[in-house]
């Protein structure tokens, strides 16, 4: 079974991948030594981390666009103490899934180039 469901009723997956794991299948993949896919990998972070801290944002058509948000200074609770507190304004990373993405997760399918 590939997803079970969370408390809240929502359903989540069973399998999960690290980085470690990602830079291996990358490595399978595309027929190069680890420590060429572990560089592929960073060099992508890197890249996105950068274009979102200039505050632009990267698109891969068909799988998804990165941006950033401006999210507002608000008053949370302290969970221990039930205590107000001020949580400062920040930027937040934002990720929306692309057309293609969502249809292959929905059919189980893979999003290449080819159907991006």
């Amino acid at each position: 079974m590939l997803f079970k469901q969370s408390k809240r009723g929502h359903l989540v997956s069973n399998i999960s991948t690290n980085k470690s794991e990602l830079v291996d299948a990358i490595s399978e993949q595309v027929e190069v030594p680890k420590t060429v896919a572990l560089k592929m990998v960073n060099a992508f972070i890197e890249n996105v981390t950068t274009t979102l801290r200039s505050g632009e944002s990267i698109t891969f058509p068909g799988f998804g666009s990165f941006s950033v948000k401006p999210r507002a200074a608000r008053t949370g609770r302290n969970p221990k103490t039930g205590e107000p507190l001020q949580i400062p304004a920040a930027i937040i990373p934002s990720f929306k899934a692309g057309k293609g993405l969502k249809d292959a997760v929905n059919s189980g399918s893979v999003v290449t180039e080819e159907s991006a």
